[in-house]
């Protein structure tokens, strides 16, 4: 069963799920996802402070998810 991402998940926590999410994190304009601060912010939260719609990191995040699942099943 594939993971979904929600906003109130903590950086750290969504590393944990899939560290492949890293590209589309740093792609959305998110560069410093190993920086210390952001393992404590929440998605939404670091989305905010780079001026990034939350809701479209997150629908890519989960339908990267939702592929992988279907390619490993």
């Amino acid at each position: 069963m594939a993971k979904t991402v929600t906003k109130d998940m903590i950086i750290a926590d969504l590393l944990k799920v899939d560290e492949a999410v890293v590209p589309i994190l740093m792609a959305s304009g998110m560069g410093c996802v190993g920086c210390p601060s952001a393992q404590g912010e929440t998605l939404e939260e670091a989305c905010f402070v780079h001026g990034i719609d939350s809701e479209q990191v997150i629908k890519q995040i989960n339908d990267y998810l939702a592929q992988k699942e279907n390619e490993e099943a």
